[in-house]
């Protein structure tokens, strides 16, 4: 009798799993490696020819280089010193303000920083100075969404976002609204099947001849919004009725509405603009009509894909709504449904930065008043997130948790990895965890637990993507981005949330992008920023590079 797998709760290892083991051992940053490997080279190339003091110039160099870049709850020193002088450099330069763009006040800047430019009096330069500044900060879009674009905008049919930004690969963008997986309460088979959907939904988009490369899942945890009720009640509700009975379904709506928070699920895709999109495009039509013909298709597969996947009911969302999404997440104060006054080509709110805050200034459009928010941007990463098993709900307390009363949005970005490549990494993680284990039996050292808990979880790993498991592989990054109404609060917030992560989630540290929050704050909408993907290794290039863009005489 063969025993129903989908029933049982289904058991992953996170952890461990990023930056893999290096030839030191462990998991070690680049910087340290970079550091350690010109120290030692120092010291081989040099004590041949000066003596001792080479070689003790290269051992006080490796301890500096352990000192420096050792990893602490704060980061490390190397770090805390490329924030500050990040920081310094984007203030000289006026990018920490960001104004969207208007053609008549960027024509009124241009004409003030060139008068200021043609007078040679000190007080000049200083205007000069200023006025650099001011158009420095006049941008088209905010710098959490630089090279946004559109290739269908058009009303009610899907937004395809277009992105250039600048030193990474283009791609396109299609966001979808979907309910989630679970709906109050259900049973452990329920749970089971969902995850098993959800994990077949993406081991489909990791085959190398699919054109899917990036998966982004965000939840915007937000105070719920009465206004459907409210509006339901003022079309159905009988003029004869008694105004105690008017008066005490309102004060129902208060009570349920009070500190309740509801949560709005997003799953963005990205398609790379590589060769490959381009000759896939072209059987469909000429330039940009083949790549909207192209896409029509791949977002009805997609929308497909993600029904099947038992994770809810699943919309396509115009361009209009993805930047009324991301205006509302800017301003909090701004229903996230509102479009009346939304244009696709401004998606950015006025805004300024401090060191650990993106501020944004701007108008809450149901009372004209003027609003202020305060932003901070912290990431998950897999380094810093304790290996052990976890369900699909381990990170439950961040999302519904009664600790963290602000609003918030939680987002996953997910490199799709084929098994090829994701099986080399983990039997290297494997090899390497299990030499390092035998070295320190060997050496009648004590061996610890966090040895045996990552050859567990890279063994782990490489069954699961065991030839015909149909499993593939991801890298995996997380982002949080809190929204309160005052720094006191963005303070306390951040602690909380903290603690929640530490006491919750198993997590040992977060990340706090700080010195670029305002660019931190796009990890957390829904249009695929935040993750760059590791380099595929030399063999995975060459067969890439065999297998070409296309067969010319196949049909696909």
């Amino acid at each position: 009798m063969m025993t129903d797998l989908r029933n049982r709760t289904v058991i992953r290892y996170l952890g461990g799993e990023s930056g893999h083991r290096s030839f030191f051992g462990g998991t070690h940053s680049r910087a340290r490696i970079i550091f350690l490997a010109g120290s030692l080279v120092f010291g081989m190339v040099f004590t041949p020819l000066i003596g001792w003091p080479a070689l003790a110039a290269a051992a006080v160099s490796c301890g500096v280089t352990f000192l420096v870049t050792a990893k602490t709850h704060r980061g490390s020193i190397v770090d805390r010193r490329r924030k500050r002088a990040r920081w310094k450099k984007r203030t000289r330069a006026g990018t920490t303000r960001f104004v969207p763009y208007e053609v008549g006040a960027w024509d009124q800047l241009q004409q003030a920083l060139t008068d200021a430019r043609t007078t040679k009096d000190m007080v000049a330069r200083e205007t000069a100075v200023e006025a650099a500044k001011a158009v420095v900060a006049m941008r088209a879009n905010p710098d959490g969404s630089d090279g946004l674009g559109w290739l269908q905008y058009g009303r009610g049919e899907p937004g395809i976002a277009w992105h250039a930004p600048v030193g990474e690969q283009s791609y396109l963008s299609v966001t979808f609204t979907v309910s989630g997986q679970l709906r109050g309460i259900e049973s452990a088979s329920v749970m089971a099947r969902a995850a098993h959907g959800w994990g077949a939904f993406l081991a489909a988009r990791a085959v190398p001849s699919v054109l899917v490369q990036d998966v982004q899942i965000t939840t915007r945890v937000l105070p719920a919004d009465t206004a459907l009720q409210e509006f339901w009640v003022l079309n159905n509700l009988d003029p004869a009725a008694p105004v105690d009975a008017v008066a005490s379904y309102e004060e129902v709506l208060r009570l349920t509405g009070n500190d309740a928070m509801v949560q709005r699920h997003f799953v963005t895709v990205n398609w790379p603009l590589t060769p490959v999109f381009f000759d896939a495009a072209r059987k469909y039509g000429d330039g940009r009509d083949g790549w909207r013909a192209l896409m029509r298709q791949e977002i009805a597969s997609t929308k497909r894909g993600l029904t099947e996947s038992k994770i809810g009911r699943v919309e396509v969302l115009t361009a209009r709504q993805v930047a009324a999404v991301l205006r509302h997440q800017q301003n909090p104060s701004r229903p996230i449904d509102f479009v009346a006054d939304v244009h696709p080509n401004r998606v950015g709110e006025p805004a300024e930065e401090e060191f650990s805050a993106h501020i944004v200034d701007s108008i809450d459009p149901l009372t004209g008043l003027p609003v202020r928010w305060w932003h901070r941007t912290a990431a998950i990463r897999a380094e810093a997130l304790a290996t052990a098993a976890r369900t699909q709900l381990w990170v439950l307390d961040l999302l519904i948790g009664k600790d963290i009363q602000f609003i918030r949005s939680v987002s996953f970005h997910l490199h799709l990895v084929p098994a090829s490549e994701a099986k080399v990494a983990a039997r290297q993680d494997l090899v390497r965890d299990t030499a390092e284990a035998l070295s320190r039996r060997e050496a009648g050292q004590l061996d610890t637990d966090d040895t045996d808990v990552h050859m567990t979880a890279a063994r782990r790993r490489r069954q699961d993507l065991v030839s015909g498991s149909q499993h593939h592989g991801a890298v995996w990054i997380g982002f949080v981005t809190i929204s309160v109404r005052s720094r006191e609060e963005l303070a306390r917030a951040s602690r909380q949330l903290e603690e929640t992560c530490s006491t919750g989630l198993g997590i040992e540290s977060l990340d706090w992008l700080d010195s670029y929050q305002a660019a931190a704050s796009g990890t957390t909408w829904p249009i695929g920023r935040g993750l760059v993907a590791s380099a595929p290794s030399f063999s995975a290039r060459v067969y890439s590079r065999l297998a070409g863009k296309s067969d010319k005489e196949a049909l696909t």
